[in-house]
């Protein structure tokens, strides 16, 4: 009898779990975990059913826009303003599709036939700024509330004005009053690696990771992060969890274009041309990739509709002006690049960074002022311990100061390929020359192997020696310059350092040796006055029993 009574006890159960299993989910149950593709099957299931209305059209909208289809959502909210009675609010909807469909102008007149309302300033104020509207920006500016809304939207467009310390203060002070507020701190760790305290924004952005450690967003900014601090390769191990994850169109692009630039440009005509319209960044890599291959004209053609906003920008094009104002000797486009330089430089956003203070020692070193150009580079150096370009540049600005010592240590800094570049081997003999070690100079000549780099290398060595007094040094130029092109010049180099150094015997300020040496070259040549002047020497040696 017990058992008997069991059984349709159970059977009750496994029907009420049927009937559960059956039961389609509420559209707020996706909304509120935001899966907004499944609330629109929700809600394409309630049309299906004849449940449409004003409220699953506008729930329609909602979610596309949240899905980021923001094409489809215009259509739909366009639809809506075609009939009757739709309420006003529905410009302001159409006219946040139109913001980020990039559609500025379009996005403002849409949200100006709206009523007025918290969400239509944000819009307005957030196209005022893309459309540089100064005079609108303060006015929407001036309607911001002390909501929590309001004064992330002023955050945000301090971020997307350079303002990063100010954007930081606020949305510290949403997160003191709103601890649960965690994702604010991504947006923290963004401003932290714009002002390049990319330790401090790994700190930050861990407090978000560790309770969602698969955040695309995060994850992505953190890579990053390491990427600054140590290389592509361990930037891109953090990215690559993400590869098998499903993500948003503007996510995925996001995650290529790092892959690349963390694989120093592999790929990347494969990648970035398609993303330029996308992704900000992928132009000025695309720019940095042609740079780096010394295909300037493909640089310039890209810089050229550039229209700088952000400092990176005006940065790129500055760049890109200077190289082709030193390949055409252009002095317009080396004015500009100047400018450019020096509009980072005083930007009061950029003025205290690192690439701030880099431009103006750009600028400075393009008006040949260097001793400004140290005192910046001076400021940065400990940031770019293990970099050769930044040594290589600061070396080249202490040389011009005539800081010849300290020239010569920065340029030994340089350890990678920049060594073997012919300007690089003619710095860092000036300075051998100017330290009075000329048998380091001579032996960079004797390691070059292209004759015509060796030929200007020789010009320097004999021309420095000569004119600091060592003639010895001086005369093994001049007679090498000779051999290769026996012109006038370099006989008069020749003769005047042999004279030099035989003064310099006379006062015993020479060795026998060198003199010996320099006797036996000139013995070598055809001119008509080398007899005579080996004569004047050895009959003066052998009065003063010298013996050469």
């Amino acid at each position: 009898m017990i058992l008997s009574r069991l059984k349709p006890g159970n059977a009750i159960r496994r029907k009420e779990d049927r009937d559960r299993r059956k039961k389609v989910p509420e559209l707020d149950e996706f909304l509120s975990i935001r899966d907004y593709q499944g609330a629109l099957a929700i809600l394409e299931f309630k049309e299906k059913n004849g449940e449409r209305d004003g409220a699953t059209d506008l729930w329609t909208g909602h979610c596309l826009f949240r899905s980021g289809d923001y094409k489809k959502a215009l259509k739909l909210y366009e639809w809506m303003l075609s009939q009757e009675n739709c309420p006003r609010e529905v410009h302001t909807y159409a006219g946040c599709c139109f913001f980020f469909l990039g559609m500025y102008v379009e996005a403002r007149d849409a949200a100006d036939k709206a009523e007025r309302s918290a969400l239509q300033n944000r819009l307005l104020f957030y196209v005022a700024h893309k459309l540089a509207d100064e005079k609108r920006l303060l006015q929407h500016h001036a309607q911001l509330k002390d909501s929590i809304e309001d004064q992330l939207c002023l955050a945000s467009l301090h971020y997307l004005r350079n303002h990063y310390q100010q954007a930081v203060d606020i949305y510290k002070k949403i997160l003191s009053n709103n601890k649960n507020f965690i994702a604010l701190n991504v947006y923290l760790a963004l401003c932290y690696y714009k002002l390049d305290y990319y330790d401090v924004a790994l700190e930050v952005l861990q407090v978000y990771l560790r309770q969602y450690p698969d955040s695309a967003a995060a994850l992505n900014l953190k890579a990053c992060c390491i990427y600054k601090l140590y290389t592509g390769q361990a930037a891109e191990l953090e990215i690559e969890q993400l590869r098998s994850h499903s993500l948003y169109p503007f996510a995925r692009y996001l995650i290529t274009h790092n892959s690349v630039v963390f694989k120093n440009g592999d790929g990347a005509l494969q990648v970035l041309p398609a993303l330029i319209d996308v992704i900000p960044e992928a132009r000025i890599n695309l720019v940095l990739y042609y740079l780096r291959r010394q295909e300037i004209e493909h640089a310039l053609s890209l810089v050229e509709e550039l229209e700088p906003q952000q400092a990176p920008e005006f940065i790129i094009k500055a760049i890109t002006f200077t190289h082709i104002g030193q390949m055409k000797g252009s002095k317009e486009h080396l004015k500009t690049a100047e400018l450019f330089f020096k509009m980072v430089g005083e930007s009061p956003a950029d003025c205290d960074t690192i690439p701030g203070r880099q431009s103006m020692a750009s600028s400075f070193f393009l008006q040949k002022q260097w001793d400004e150009v140290i005192i910046y580079l001076n400021s940065i150096k400990q940031y770019f311990l293990t970099d050769d370009t930044f040594y290589f540049n600061f070396g080249q600005a202490q040389l011009m100061a005539g800081n010849y010592v300290e020239a010569e240590a920065t340029l030994l800094q340089v350890q990678g390929d920049d060594k073997r570049k012919n300007i690089y081997v003619q710095a860092l003999a000036i300075c051998y020359v100017r330290n009075r070690k000329p048998q380091l100079a001579w032996d960079l000549y004797k390691r070059t192997k292209s004759t015509a780099e060796a030929f200007a290398l020789l010009k320097t060595i004999a021309n420095g020696c000569y004119k600091i007094g060592d003639f010895f040094y001086a005369f093994l130029g001049f007679d090498q310059l000779e051999k290769a092109d026996p012109s006038p010049e370099h006989w008069h180099g020749k003769r005047g350092a042999a004279a030099g150094l035989f003064k310099q015997l006379a006062h015993g300020e020479a060795t026998r040796e060198q003199m010996s040496e320099v006797l036996s070259l000139l013995s070598q040549g055809h001119h008509p006055q080398v007899e005579q002047i080996i004569g004047v020497i050895r009959r003066w040696a052998r009065e003063n029993g010298i013996h050469l």
